[in-house]
C-alpha cells in the first residue's frame, strides 16, 4: 500500500516563518515534534565576569525548549580573571575573542561558529526566564520577514525594596527595549533573536565599536527592510548599575560608540546639543511627574533622580571633550 506523504508545507512549516493565527497555534506547533523546531545558538559574549557568568549559563541550562535544539555559545573576550575556569564547568561551548577587544568581535565570533538556523544573544550577567528560548523562537516565527525580536529586560535591584538613586535611574533610563525598536530601530543585545540568514544578509556587528553596535546593526536590518518586533513575553533580568562609578564607566563607553560611528566633529557637535536638550527635558519631566518619569515618589526621589541625571550629562560632557582632544575610546 502506498504511504501516505506530509505535504511538504507542513513539514518545514517551522522553518518558512510562518503567519500563525494565534499564540495557542503556535505553542502546539512547537510542542508537537522537538526534532522539527529550529535549532538555536545562544550566543553569550564575556569579559572579566566570574562572579555572574555561571548564574546566567545556568538559566540557559534550565530552559523549556527542547534541549536537544540548542547550542550555548559562551565567547570570552580575553578576560583576565576566573572566567573562563567556571565557564569550563558547565556543559556549553566555550570560544575565545583575543585579538579585537569588542563584545561585537565576540559576538560575530559566536554568529561564524553558531550551528542553529536561529540566533538569541543575551550578556553574562543576565538571567533568561525559563520560557525564554521558547518565547523567543515562538515571536520569530510568527512575524513574516522578520528581522528581529527584542524581548523585554526587567531591571534586577540589589534590594528591590530599597533601590538606591543610581538603580532608581538605571531602570528608568536604561531598559527601555520597547522605544529602542519602536523608535529607534534597534534591539538591545541583552536580549535579542534573529536569524543567521539576516547576518549573510546584511553583515556581521561591527567589531570596531566599542559600545552601539546593536543599534547600528539593528538600523542596518531595518534598511533592509526586515521588520523588527518588540516582545514582551520574552524576558531576562538585567542587574542594574548602583554605584556612581559603574554607570560612569557605562556613560563613557556608550559616548565613545556614538563617536565612533560619527562622521565628522560637527555630527558630534550636534550630538551634544541634542544630549544636553533631552537631559533638560528629562529634568524637566521628573520636576512635573511627567511620563517616563513618572513614577517617581516623592521631593526626595525626584532630587536623587535628577542628580544623577545631572551627573550623568557631566559624564558624558567629560568624555567628549577627552575624545575631541584626540584620546581614545574608553572601554
Amino acid at each position: 500500500m502506498k504511504q501516505r506523504q506530509v505535504p511538504a508545507q507542513q513539514k518545514t512549516f517551522k522553518l518558512n516563518n510562518p503567519v500563525v493565527t494565534s499564540p495557542s497555534d503556535m505553542r502546539k506547533c512547537l510542542a508537537s515534534d522537538a526534532d522539527s523546531l529550529p535549532f538555536v545558538s545562544i550566543v553569550v559574549p564575556v569579559y572579566n565576569d566570574d562572579k555572574r557568568v555561571g548564574s546566567c549559563i545556568e538559566a540557559l541550562l534550565k530552559q523549556t525548549y527542547s534541549h536537544k535544539r540548542y547550542e550555548i555559545l559562551i565567547v570570552d573576550n580575553g578576560s583576565t580573571d576566573d572566567t573562563r575556569s567556571v565557564i569550563q564547568k558547565y556543559p556549553v561551548k566555550l570560544l575565545v575573542e583575543q585579538k579585537i577587544k569588542s563584545s561585537y568581535a565576540a559576538r560575530n565570533k559566536g554568529v561564524k561558529s553558531a550551528s542553529g538556523e536561529v540566533i538569541g544573544f543575551t550578556d553574562a550577567d543576565c538571567i533568561p526566564s525559563p520560557d525564554w528560548i521558547e518565547k523567543g523562537v515562538e515571536n520569530l516565527l510568527r512575524v513574516p520577514n522578520c528581522g528581529l525580536v527584542a524581548g523585554r529586560i526587567n531591571p534586577l535591584f540589589k534590594d528591590p525594596k530599597r533601590p538606591n538613586a543610581v538603580e532608581t535611574y538605571e531602570s528608568i533610563m536604561h531598559f527601555r527595549q520597547k522605544k529602542y525598536v519602536h523608535s529607534h530601530k534597534y534591539g538591545a543585545t541583552a536580549n535579542v533573536f534573529t536569524y543567521k540568514k539576516i547576518f549573510d544578509k546584511v553583515g556581521l556587528f561591527n567589531d570596531t565599536l566599542r559600545s552601539g553596535g546593536d543599534n547600528e546593526w539593528g538600523r542596518r536590518v531595518f534598511t533592509y527592510g526586515y521588520r523588527q518586533l518588540y516582545a514582551d513575553d520574552t524576558s531576562v533580568a538585567h542587574p542594574v548599575r548602583n554605584s556612581l562609578w559603574n554607570l560612569y564607566r557605562r556613560t563613557v563607553r556608550l559616548v565613545g560608540g556614538n563617536y565612533s560611528q560619527r562622521k565628522d566633529y560637527l555630527d558630534m557637535i550636534t550630538l551634544w546639543i541634542r544630549s544636553i536638550r533631552n537631559t533638560v527635558a528629562i529634568v524637566t519631566r521628573a520636576l512635573f511627574g511627567m511620563h517616563p518619569v513618572d513614577q517617581l515618589n516623592g521631593a526626595k526621589q525626584k532630587i536623587h533622580f535628577i542628580s544623577v541625571c545631572i551627573c550623568v550629562e557631566l559624564f558624558r560632557n567629560f568624555e567628549r571633550v577627552r575624545l575631541l582632544m584626540g584620546k581614545k575610546p574608553s572601554r
